[in-house]
């Protein structure tokens, strides 16, 4: 059964609607059909219990009536209960009945009225039936005549009272029935009005398949499905920012691929030119080549980049634990080949770190790059870790203050990095490196008169298997400690 209801509400013929109306219009039913049962309930028992009390008050009034012979009498003279449809009777304790003489319907007797003639105290009631076959309820009470002990017994036919208990039950099933027709409309109108911001979502999702336009949600109320509302409005924004940011990476790297890919090409036509009618000069040939090759130089560093940048905002390789100084001293020792002439001074403290070793080797080269780049010959270049900030300091031009906001922006250069080479997308690799390690890393100047990268990356100075080995140290002296005398660690 349970199954059954399971597999009906989870069909996937029936809108949510339809569900929702039917399991409101079932509950109302069910409330309907528990009130309707619970009302025939109390209703038979107040219509017994009623019935029960008029038979007392008869007995009690017959037994106040009766001669003080009764065998001499020949029977009870009932005539006066005739028209109130009652049937009366006496049974002896020896289990003798004596009948009404003028009434030939009788009513059954047994154990119980037996029992009530000989403890000659209080009364009893049952349904039974009469000497016609017809239901009838019988009343007995007790009643002592002349030393003898009897069961005085009143009975009137149930047919009246089931015929009142049957237009009841039928009221209340048309009532049921009418109710149950009401709870599927109410239940329909409930359905449909709370199901209507799902509905505009809905048709706000197949819009947006439609028209790929990225318009909000209408959002009403403050209720669970406003929040589902605001949930998609956010998802909405970060998507537009996402395509955004795909359009203005695409639009910039079509303009700094333009550049290059214009002078290659301009090159390309003057060799062929050379080619075929010797135009060039002596030695131009050689320089043009030269011009080609570091042409093709910064065209792969450029796709590189990008290629990089493209990624997703996230560390894509497994993270596993790091010690930043071995990954700051891989990358000096690719970038110092870059720079012979300069000096560096270097002080690393420990630092360790779970995250991805080939990012934040890149972003740790890129910001050495940046600093050999624009340092002076001889000049002096210092790299130091200290706690968690990592700091690049150069004693080159430095970065003037307008463009602070803007280095780490894709393609962005200033007016004095537009005559060096790279792709303007070296520091923006690097926001994104240490922004996806939980980072922050910003730009200023440095007391060396140059310019100042410093990046934060979250660790610890412990290295994991020694934190974890004094985590477990810890534990233990906690164990083995004495409650009464408290170890100190």
């Amino acid at each position: 059964m349970v199954s059954w209801v399971r597999d009906f509400f989870s069909s996937a013929n029936r809108s949510l609607q339809e569900r929702l109306a039917i399991l409101i219009a079932l509950a109302i039913a069910a409330a309907v059909a528990v009130t309707g049962v619970a009302a025939y309930a109390m209703t038979l028992v107040t219509v017994y219990d009623q019935l029960d009390t008029e038979l007392v008050d008869v007995a009690n009034i017959t037994s106040g009536a009766l001669s003080e012979d009764l065998e001499n009498m020949g029977g009870i003279d009932t005539t006066t209960w005739r028209a109130a449809n009652v049937i009366v009777m006496l049974v002896r304790a020896d289990g003798h009945a004596i009948m009404t003489p003028n009434r030939q319907t009788t009513l059954e007797w047994g154990p119980d009225e037996l029992a009530i003639a000989r403890v000659s105290h209080g009364w009893s009631s049952r349904t039974g039936l009469n000497s016609a076959g017809a239901l009838t309820r019988i009343v007995s009470v007790p009643l002592v005549n002349q030393g003898e002990h009897f069961a005085l017994i009143v009975g009137r036919p149930l047919s009246p009272t089931l015929a009142i208990l049957q237009t009841t039950g039928l009221s209340l099933l048309l009532v049921g029935g009418v109710g149950a027709a009401i709870a599927a409309a109410i239940g329909y109108m409930i359905a449909k009005s709370g199901l209507q911001p799902i509905r505009q979502l809905s048709d706000a999702v197949s819009s947006i398949a439609a028209t790929n336009k990225l318009t909000p949600v209408e959002i009403r109320g403050d209720d669970e499905i406003a929040d589902l509302g605001a949930t998609f409005n956010r998802m909405l924004k970060a998507l537009e920012s996402s395509r955004e940011r795909q359009r203005r990476l695409i639009a910039d790297a079509g303009h700094e691929l333009r550049t290059p890919l214009t002078s290659m090409r301009t090159n390309v036509e003057l060799l062929v030119a050379d080619e075929r009618q010797g135009m060039l000069p002596d030695g131009a040939r050689s320089e043009i080549l030269r011009d080609v090759a570091a042409q093709l130089g910064e065209f792969t560093q450029l796709v590189g980049d990008l290629v990089q940048l493209s990624r997703e905002e996230s560390v894509q390789a497994a993270p596993e634990p790091v010690d930043l100084r071995d990954i700051i001293y891989h990358a000096l020792d690719r970038v110092k080949r870059r720079g012979p002439g300069l000096a560096w001074r270097v002080t690393l403290d420990p630092l360790y770190l779970v995250g991805e070793p080939d990012a934040l080797e890149r972003a740790v080269t890129n910001l050495l790059d940046n600093a050999v780049k624009f340092s002076p010959a001889g000049g002096t270049i210092t790299v130091e870790l200290q706690g968690d900030r990592f700091r690049v300091a150069d004693e080159g031009p430095g970065i003037a203050d307008e463009d602070l906001p803007h280095v780490f922006e894709r393609f962005y250069r200033s007016e004095h990095a537009r005559s060096t080479t790279g792709s303007g997308l070296g520091l923006s690799i690097v926001a994104q490196t240490i922004q996806a390690h939980g980072g922050w890393v910003k730009a200023g100047h440095a007391p060396e008169g140059g310019a100042e990268l410093i990046a934060r990356l979250p660790g610890s100075p412990i290295p994991p298997e020694d934190e974890e080995q004094e985590a477990a140290r810890l534990a233990e002296a906690e164990e083995t400690a004495d409650p009464a005398y408290p170890t100190e660690v």
